[in-house]
């Protein structure tokens, strides 16, 4: 081995995780730093700089100091590493052995164990190394399946396994296990929530805040004075799509604990994998809740139904609420820039796609803002003048058309199955017509093109109808819910996005008739909660009326 260079740096590496040992232990940081130059000088090594990783478990190599010091040995800046004992530079018996018997003996570094009595150098290494490096490695994984052990027992048992609250709740002073409402952070949750049910997507929220300058959960941690692993943004008010997602969906805000979301798959490797929600432990009603179910259920009912944003920017509140009557697909929202407002409309997708399966099933925005408008205030006076009449007929009308919906969904899903196969086989046909030169290239690149645009969007009703039909049959009648809806509004003379996401779960749209020489079109309004309501005709309200009044009579 070749002299080391003087201009070259002795590095003293440091690392501590929390199962090494408490402070004030010979594996504390402070310790360490005083022991290794207390070394550096004794042996005379001048130029020493101090690496340390406090707070790193020792299976993992992705540490910023360590990295730091890597990267500088790479470069050529090193010529000596020296820590504590073979335990402080890892705990993983093959990449141990990957750094002390390659990496730096073909740098030609110097490495030096002081405790375990190993110097590269002077040769003073010895058999047992190997083996002491593999009983390092066993402490960790000893180590990890005991903290596994305690956790599963804890989430068990009904704690929170976080170290922090989500954003929107902190410990209570009084009791650490407790968790309170924070006031000032619920209040933006409630905000967002809202957003969402407003029509606003996770991207168009995550800009409103930003605009708003409302601090984003790191930074708000900061300025109260709590720790946390991630480092904050340059700008403290950043918030991203994702954050956004992640928020709108956390069961915590309902007041239930979530526990086992992730896991690892090896104490080795500390990436967090999502766990599906059937493997997750819930404890229900255990914190005061953020949000109502019904706020909940409308905010995930709505990011269900993706809503493409238009070339033009142009929005409609409806855009993810039209469902054609005869395939199940979405309606699209088509405008332009030259489009006035009553040219904006709406056409089934499979018709869009020119897959021959469906017709336009078209219709004006316009009319349809109008035809809503108006039967959602004939509701509200029904519901509002007659509540115990509207109750009755909702109730005993839902659940017939609840079954019927249920079995026509599932009736569809095994249409768009079979279609879905069928392209699979055309386009196994068309890749070898393309081949044997049958058809052209251009002419393979449009088939296919097509197809697979077609078989996406079967794909996507699939998976969407498949979660109606489960919902479908789970979800009971809720009409009080609804009620409490409508008595919040005397009187609607205009839709917005949140009136129209509050009361509305979907509209479907039926083929236009024209056969009497008129274009006629049905329209079945599903109000949340309690689907499809019919509105007596003047006739019927006069013999409601009656009724109520005479049984007024007979009670007074």
């Amino acid at each position: 081995m070749r002299k080391q260079s003087d201009e070259k740096i002795t590095a003293l590496y440091c690392r501590l995780s929390h199962d090494d040992g408490l402070q004030g232990d010979s594996n504390s940081i402070v310790n360490q730093k005083a022991m290794l130059t207390e070394y550096a000088k004794q042996k005379g090594y001048k130029n020493t700089r101090t690496f340390v990783d406090d707070g790193y478990s020792g299976t993992t190599f992705d540490r910023p100091a360590f990295t730091e010091m890597m990267a500088m040995v790479e470069s050529g800046q090193v010529c000596r590493v020296i820590v504590k004992d073979m335990s402080r530079l890892g705990r993983d018996y093959l990449k141990v052995g990957m750094y002390t018997d390659i990496i730096f003996p073909e740098r030609d570094i110097h490495f030096i164990a002081v405790n375990d009595g190993v110097d590269s150098l002077n040769g003073t290494s010895n058999d047992f190394t190997p083996i002491r490096n593999l009983f390092n490695e066993f402490h960790a994984r000893d180590t990890a399946k005991k903290v596994k052990d305690a956790m599963n027992l804890k989430g068990k048992s009904g704690e929170y396994l976080t170290t922090n609250p989500p954003y929107g709740y902190m410990k209570n002073p009084d009791n650490p296990k407790e968790w309170i409402v924070d006031r000032e952070a619920a209040d933006v949750v409630k905000h967002i929530f809202e957003l969402c049910i407003a029509g606003k997507g996770p991207t168009q929220i995550a800009k409103q805040l930003r605009e708003e300058k409302v601090l984003v959960p790191t930074a708000y941690w900061q300025q109260k004075g709590i720790n946390t692993n991630n480092s904050i943004p340059l700008d403290p008010c950043c918030w991203t799509t994702e954050t956004i997602k992640r928020m709108l969906s956390k069961l915590e805000y309902l007041g239930h604990m979530a526990n086992f979301k992730t896991h690892r798959k090896s104490y080795k490797d500390h990436k967090k994998i999502d766990n599906p929600i059937e493997d997750w432990l819930i404890f229900e009603d255990v914190h005061e809740p953020i949000i109502t179910k019904e706020q909940w259920d409308k905010a995930q009912e709505l990011r269900g139904n993706k809503r493409r944003n238009t070339k033009t920017g142009k929005k409609s509140i409806f855009s993810g609420l039209l469902v054609c009557a005869d395939c199940n697909s979405k309606l699209y929202y088509c405008t332009a820039n030259s489009f006035s407002e009553n040219q904006d409309f709406f056409t089934c997708s499979n018709y869009r796609s020119n897959s021959g399966i469906c017709s336009a099933h078209f219709i004006r925005e316009q009319v349809l803002n109008q035809v809503v408008l108006k039967h959602l205030q004939g509701v509200l006076s029904y519901a509002q003048q007659f509540e115990n009449s509207f109750v009755r007929q909702v109730s005993e009308k839902t659940t017939e058309d609840r079954r019927k919906e249920i079995a026509e969904m599932k009736r569809t899903i095994a249409r768009s199955i079979r279609r879905i196969e069928e392209l699979d086989k055309l386009f196994k046909r068309i890749y070898e017509d393309n081949v044997s030169g049958k058809i052209s290239d251009e002419r393979f690149d449009k088939l296919s093109a097509e197809y697979e645009t077609e078989q996406k969007d079967l794909q996507e009703q699939v998976a969407r109808l498949k979660t109606e039909v489960t919902v479908g049959e789970e979800k009971a009648v809720n009409i009080e819910q609804f009620l409490i809806t409508v008595r919040r509004y005397t009187n609607i003379d205009e839709l917005t996005p949140t009136i129209v996401n509050e009361f509305i779960s979907k509209i479907v749209i039926h083929t236009p008739d024209k056969s009497s020489g008129k274009r006629r079109q049905q329209i079945d309004i599903y109000y949340s909660a309690v689907g499809i309501v019919n509105i007596p005709t003047h006739e019927e309200l006069e013999q409601v009326r009656l009724e109520c009044k005479a049984k007024r009579q007979r009670t007074a």
